[in-house]
């Protein structure tokens, strides 16, 4: 199995939780509304909510080159 990022690949919020450190729901609902952190916007389906896989690692990659 690759762990190449496919920029088409669509996950679930418990994934994205668990790729920011096993946050909450609530926090991802409190980075959602916070316009500065400038956290990806999910896409809903139905009534569940998918992000952009390369969307959700380019912020994470964004905030630790900030962090340094």
């Amino acid at each position: 199995m690759t762990n190449e990022c496919n920029p088409h690949r669509r996950i679930t919020a418990t994934t994205v939780r668990e790729m920011c450190g096993g946050v909450s729901d609530m926090t991802l609902w409190r980075w959602l509304g916070n316009d500065t952190l400038d956290f990806p916007r999910p896409i809903y389906i139905g009534n569940r909510r998918y992000w952009r896989e390369a969307d959700v690692i380019e912020w994470l990659e964004a905030q630790s080159t900030e962090a340094a």
